[in-house]
């Protein structure tokens, strides 16, 4: 018996709120609406298994996974639910994979607050926001009080 049970057994990943779609970029995006506490879970197996279809090693994916799911718990928590969209990327003969997660919620009123490390507007412990850009190679936030916000972040494969 192992302390958290076995990973592989983990049911099947539950499908896509919207439809595989093919961007203006020539890639696959894939999209997942976060509007209860079980969609959390589903928003890590996707994850999960876009790391694996990219090709990242073990640690990489668990960065990614880390992340992602920081950035969905905030979505619901703070923003009321939103959206997880996941596309595999390509760049430059590197591939990567960039996750978008929106909310239409309150906003982030001071940007620089949020990203240090013990802020926090809730219970937790205030290193989420900050946690997940390092845990990424490309971070990007767009948000504005009453407007909701959008968190864009990449993590390429390979040597950085």
């Amino acid at each position: 018996m192992t302390l958290y049970g076995d990973l592989d057994a983990i049911p099947a990943i539950p499908p896509p709120t919207s439809a595989d779609r093919r961007t203006a970029r020539g890639t696959t995006r894939v999209t997942h609406e976060i509007r209860a506490e079980e969609d959390l879970l589903s928003a890590r197996h996707a994850v999960r298994e876009a790391t694996l279809r990219a090709g990242f090693g073990l640690v990489d994916q668990t960065r990614i996974v880390t992340a992602a799911s920081e950035l969905a718990r905030n979505a619901y928590v703070h923003g009321g639910g939103g959206t997880l969209a996941i596309e595999l990327v390509q760049q430059t003969g590197r591939q990567g994979l960039r996750i978008s997660v929106s909310d239409d919620g309150p906003g982030i009123a001071d940007l620089d607050a949020a990203f240090t490390d013990g802020y926090t507007t809730g219970a937790g412990l205030g290193h989420g926001l900050g946690g997940a850009r390092r845990l990424m190679d490309e971070f990007d936030v767009t948000s504005a009080p009453g407007q909701g916000t959008t968190v864009t972040a990449v993590r390429w494969s390979g040597p950085r």
